[in-house]
């Protein structure tokens, strides 16, 4: 059952799939499903667009922290 509410992720941005507690990259959508990809590589899976959410702020921020840090050492290198 679809709702006004639901989100649906462009492809490219990255989504939570709270059925299993994962952030993945939107790679596509088929059908009813929207299909993620981890974000450090991996196989895809296919979510319900009910069962993701977007990135809070707080997720956002570490995980742009955490892409940021080992580029970062590398530069002192």
């Amino acid at each position: 059952m679809e709702t006004d509410s639901e989100f649906v992720p462009p492809v490219g941005t990255l989504a939570v799939d709270t059925r299993r507690d994962e952030v993945g990259e939107v790679r596509g959508h088929v059908g009813p499903y929207v299909q993620l990809r981890p974000v450090d590589g991996g196989c895809e899976w296919d979510a319900r667009p009910e069962d993701l959410r977007p990135l809070s702020a707080a997720e956002t921020l570490s995980r742009r922290v955490a892409e940021a840090n080992p580029r970062s050492h590398r530069r002192g290198r």
